[in-house]
């Protein structure tokens, strides 16, 4: 296929990509919910801190496990449709539907939908909810929240626009040819250059920390990420992935989680000390952390593509409700998601229960809400 042109077949709409990026869309809530009870990370309100629990060390694995690889996949099919949509608009056409499909929704959220979801915590916590509004403008705060994606993307998008322009192909003349998955030893070729460029980057700035709202301690992965969706558009890549071109990727995956086990509970028998540190640093934890992501990550994606493209890549109109909604959940879902916690804090249950009944009812609320957002015009044509 080295060489060849595409065909009209290859135009044809690809519905796993998009059930794909709705089931992540379920898991940014998920992941958000394990955050709330009990597992590590920053959100706008927790009930139960991470401790040596059963209950935390679980969400902890679930959101370690996603934290590796689904923001990851998140950039790498945004840029699998970004040459197609430069190509089609232009230049301009492109960059301004960029800022208007994640500038304005990142503006919205950093000055409504933001402080709404920090004023529901405070009135739950006893304080007025207009007052936090007031301070968090006072301050000049911005909050984005889950949209530093929409940040990050376009910035990336924005790049790529200036590569294009100076180095890459005239829109014009741009052609796409099928080319050979890459072999095995590329994937892991990548993946470990990718972990130690992600280390690099953490002794500057450790996972935890944000510049501009952006935590770059994980941008090693998204970057390269993001370029592997575009060579993927590029070459054909998606359509040609076989279980035989990802059994490394796959192998990888097999080896590699099962060791985050193990440094889970070295890590806290070691709590407290340096050693037990992964986000940043020559800590072992930190080394181990920032190689273990991306051999991980190439594994995971290669099996959701293979399996959503075998099973999942047919017509249907539930799914194409639920894909048209993805990204207005995406949006939406932290005010939701809060809301429903507080509601349920006073019940007492197992935090994994708590945890599982939470995520299925904001998901469920969440896309009821984004319903109405979708039809309303105007908004329709932003989300």
């Amino acid at each position: 296929m080295r060489g060849a042109t595409y065909d009209g077949r290859m135009a044809q709409r690809d519905f796993y990509i998009d059930r794909l990026r709705s089931v992540m869309t379920v898991m940014v809530i998920l992941h958000h919910t394990a955050i709330t009870y009990g597992a590590p990370g920053g959100w706008f309100w927790t009930e139960l801190k991470p401790s040596a629990a059963i209950s935390s060390l679980l969400l902890t694995l679930f959101v370690t496990t996603n934290q590796a690889y689904f923001m990851g996949f998140f950039f790498m099919l945004a840029g699998y449709f970004t040459p197609a949509s430069l190509e089609r608009k232009g230049y301009w056409r492109f960059v301004c539907d960029r800022f208007l499909r994640l500038g304005l929704p990142l503006l919205t959220f950093g000055l409504l939908l933001g402080p709404l979801t920090a004023a529901i915590v405070t009135v739950a916590e006893g304080d007025g909810f207009w007052p936090t509004f007031v301070a968090l403008w006072q301050r000049k705060q911005f909050i984005n929240g889950p949209l530093w994606f929409a940040q990050a993307l376009l910035i990336f998008s924005l790049v790529y626009c200036v590569w294009r322009a100076t180095l890459g192909s005239p829109l014009a003349q741009s052609n796409r040819a099928a080319k050979p998955v890459p072999a095995g030893q590329w994937w892991l070729l990548s993946a470990l250059a990718v972990g130690v460029a992600a280390l690099a980057i953490r002794q500057f700035v450790p996972t935890g920390e944000n510049i501009f709202g952006l935590q770059l301690g994980y941008f090693a992965s998204y970057i390269f990420l993001f370029a592997v969706g575009i060579a993927a558009w590029r070459y054909d890549w998606l359509r040609q992935l076989t279980w035989k071109n990802a059994r490394t990727g796959v192998i990888a995956l097999g080896i590699a989680w099962p060791c985050l086990l193990v440094a889970v509970v070295v890590a806290h028998a070691l709590a407290g000390h340096v050693k037990s540190n992964f986000s940043g640093g020559l800590s072992w934890a930190a080394i181990f952390y920032a190689l273990w992501e991306p051999f991980v990550a190439w594994g995971l994606i290669a099996v959701w593509l293979l399996v959503f493209r075998a099973r999942m890549n047919q017509p249907s109109a539930f799914w194409e409700w639920l894909n048209r909604r993805a990204y207005a959940v995406y949006i939406i879902h932290p005010p939701v998601l809060v809301g429903i916690a507080l509601l349920l804090h006073g019940w007492v249950a197992p935090a994994l229960i708590k945890f599982g009944v939470v995520g299925v009812l904001a998901s469920i609320a969440t896309w009821l809400l984004a319903d109405p957002l979708v039809r309303m015009p105007g908004v329709r044509s932003v989300v």
